[in-house]
């Protein structure tokens, strides 16, 4: 990238740590994903437990909830044994086929279990399924643009923050203390939801994330499928300098908070350097140790040295 084009880049990333308000930000982002819609929140969510097991130290129920009429999500709820009000976390798992059951302990990488790990902490964790991965089958032509969202993304946004409902009206959680944990497609996700529903505290993202102009070299096709966003392509052309929002703008939505990132030095998929830039940028929307950014030598994993971290971290949060 020239230099002088460089220096405009940074200094449009660094805007959003300093002029603009959250509505602001998260116009930006709806002008990719599409509107939040209205939520009736008064609405029950339909809980039905499907099956429940005793996973040792707590019990792992499959469960579904209805985010909107008409349709459903399936989750592992995860509640320990322990007894009084817990902490909670909405776990977003990776790209993977087998979704929720990764980040509950039933199978994938072993660094990626941090539902299990939470769990076994004394959590509360909710550990739903992305749209089109373990037991969904979403149609997205029809369940998604066809309900009028024009993101699976915000389709995604809307499933997690009625989670977060379930989380919050639960007996045994303490609502004033709920998290969101994610790796890679959950990384971004745990964001995205983060910055929408201030009922989240803290956010841990690994490998979650790079500036846009740093994602493959500024090639964003990578998040223009249906899952994703189709109006980075169809509207903004594949271009970061066309793109209404940042990562920037997702961070300063969240700012006033605390979000813990695993950016590893040579996670192929999110350019680290991008990382730092986001996280530089931001820096001045967030107080003194709530905003921390790990480095481990590694690919794009979650080592188990930077979970552990991660999880005092969030212990810490209040």
């Amino acid at each position: 990238m020239p230099q002088i084009a460089r220096i405009v880049w940074l200094l449009l990333l660094v805007v959003p740590a300093f002029g603009q308000g959250r509505a602001e930000l998260l116009a930006k982002m709806e002008a990719a994903m599409g509107p939040m819609p209205r939520l009736d929140r008064a609405r029950g969510l339909g809980v039905v437990t499907l099956a429940t097991e005793d996973a040792g130290t707590y019990t792992r129920s499959k469960i579904t909830y209805e985010p909107e009429a008409g349709r459903k999500v399936f989750a592992w709820l995860l509640v320990p044994k322990r007894g009084g009000r817990r902490p909670a976390a909405l776990a977003l798992h990776q790209t993977t086929r087998i979704g929720k059951d990764e980040p509950a302990g039933l199978g994938g990488k072993a660094n990626l279990q941090y539902a299990r790990e939470l769990a076994e902490r004394g959590w509360v964790v909710l550990a739903p399924d992305y749209p089109s991965f373990g037991d969904d089958a979403t149609d997205f032509a029809k369940e998604v643009y066809g309900r009028g969202y024009a993101s699976g993304t915000m389709y995604g946004i809307v499933n997690h923050t009625r989670g977060v409902d379930l989380l919050a009206g639960h007996p045994r959680v303490d609502k004033r203390r709920i998290v969101a944990i994610g790796h890679s497609l959950g990384g971004h996700n745990a964001l995205f939801v983060g910055a929408f529903d201030e009922r989240i505290r803290a956010v841990v993202t690994s490998c979650g994330f790079t500036a846009f102009a740093k994602y493959y070299g500024g090639n964003l096709k990578g998040w223009t499928s249906t899952r994703y966003m189709p109006r980075i392509n169809d509207l903004y052309g594949n271009s970061p300098a066309k793109v209404p929002f940042d990562f920037t703008d997702v961070f300063g939505a969240i700012g006033g908070r605390a979000v813990f990132v695993n950016a590893p030095t040579r996670d192929a998929n999110f350019e680290v350097s991008g990382v730092d830039d986001v996280t530089r940028a931001v820096a001045g929307r967030f107080g003194k140790g709530r905003l921390v950014v790990e480095h481990p030598e590694a690919e794009h994993d979650f080592p188990e040295a930077v979970r552990l971290r991660a999880y005092e971290f969030l212990k810490k949060i209040k």
